[in-house]
């Protein structure tokens, strides 16, 4: 199944806004989550790196979407599509 990365990143910040955000927020602020819209499924890790590495090792030929934990931030795989916005007001 070939997955469209717009598909990938709207699926993945839904499930991260409807399921995820209020439990991830709480304790694991500024962590970084790859969420694998097809199954739902989330990998956490200190990284950037460490998210991705355990998405693709469960999901190698699918694409994941990540989010830090707790910013507009978000990177889109393996396309490597950074979408940034800041938070914080001048």
């Amino acid at each position: 199944m070939k997955q469209d990365s717009d598909y990938v990143a709207r699926e993945a910040r839904r499930i991260y806004e409807e399921r995820l955000r209020t439990d991830l927020e709480v304790g694991h602020i500024h962590k970084f989550v790859a969420i694998e819209p097809i199954s739902g499924e989330y990998f956490l890790g200190n990284t950037l790196s460490e998210a991705i590495g355990a998405s693709r090792t469960k999901y190698p030929d699918r694409m994941a979407h990540v989010i830090q934990v707790g910013h507009r931030a978000a990177i889109v795989l393996p396309f490597i599509q950074l979408i940034s916005h800041s938070n914080s007001a001048a």
